[in-house]
């Protein structure tokens, strides 16, 4: 009777751990039928060394996958027509080794928007400043962006395409560089003032973009009378009289995640903490890694 209690009592132990090992492994026909081929014909003392060890080995596998590195973010920084501190805007990326960074200058950006190359990057981040593109470009563009592929929009890239209204409605805003009509409102051409020391506010501790920032100082270049879309979500604001309120936001476009932030014009902003978590979390937004 004692013999079949314990033997009972073994048995019922060792379907416990049974059960767990399987819990670790797919439950396919086969793997199935080899955990009960084992339970029925190894000895129990052999059992039991069988079962410790392949729970050992499940849970080994388990955290060696936990011990995985995420794959890294893989950005497409594009720059070109307008002049900045490059070594130290570079190293702004370089350094994050969270990223995998292609740089492209144009004219030999475009070609990264074509299809066959769009699965090389997860994120465009554009600091460029351009007017003209081909229409097979601008489609390009848009189509990558309705692939769901994320945009970082910095600093002066808000002066581009001033001729093409579908990138305010992409990235959310407008630098005017001539007086313009906007809604049969007339605009006055935006302006900007270099060297100033003001104090930016967080409009929304809360996303991921700006969590863990609190209002800080900068110095940095402002800009002034620019638009920004009404359906454009605020991260920043300003009281300094020589910029609009507004100098952050988050969008939508096509499904696609899309974050503009004015600052940014030279290593004084690049040297800024604040602006270096910005943008780090900018990017993770983006490529929807928050």
């Amino acid at each position: 009777m004692k013999d079949l209690f314990t033997t009972g009592f073994f048995h019922f132990s060792v379907s416990k751990y049974f059960c767990l090992i399987c819990l670790n492994f797919p439950a396919t026909k086969y793997s199935c039928q080899f955990f009960a081929a084992v339970f029925m014909l190894v000895p129990m003392k052999a059992l039991s060394f069988l079962v410790a060890l392949l729970l050992f080995s499940a849970n080994e596998v388990l955290k060696a996958a936990d011990a995985v590195p995420a794959a890294k973010i893989r950005v497409l920084l594009i720059t070109g027509g307008h002049g900045f501190e490059k070594q130290q805007f570079f190293q702004l990326f370089r350094t994050n080794t969270e990223l995998s960074v292609i740089e492209k200058e144009h004219p030999n950006a475009d070609a990264m928007f074509k299809s066959d190359r769009a699965g090389e990057y997860d994120v465009i981040a554009l600091y460029d400043m351009r007017q003209d593109s081909s229409e097979q470009a601008k489609a390009d563009f848009i189509a990558r962006l309705k692939e769901g592929k994320g945009l970082v929009v910095l600093h002066h890239a808000l002066c581009s395409f001033q001729k093409w209204p579908e990138y305010i409605k992409i990235i959310g805003g407008q630098y005017h560089l001539d007086k313009t009509v906007v809604s049969g409102v007339e605009k006055p051409a935006s302006s900007y003032k270099h060297g100033m020391h003001w104090k930016i506010q967080v409009a929304d501790t809360n996303h991921p973009v700006t969590r863990g920032i609190k209002d800080f100082e900068i110095d940095d270049e402002t800009y002034k009378d620019f638009e920004v879309l009404s359906d454009s979500h605020p991260l920043l604001t300003t009281d300094e009289p020589t910029s609009t309120k507004t100098i952050a936001w988050t969008r939508s476009y096509e499904g696609a995640r899309v974050v503009y932030i004015q600052l940014g014009h030279d290593h004084t902003a690049y040297d800024n903490p604040n602006y270096q978590q910005l943008l780090r979390q900018a990017i993770r937004w983006a490529a929807k890694r928050d």
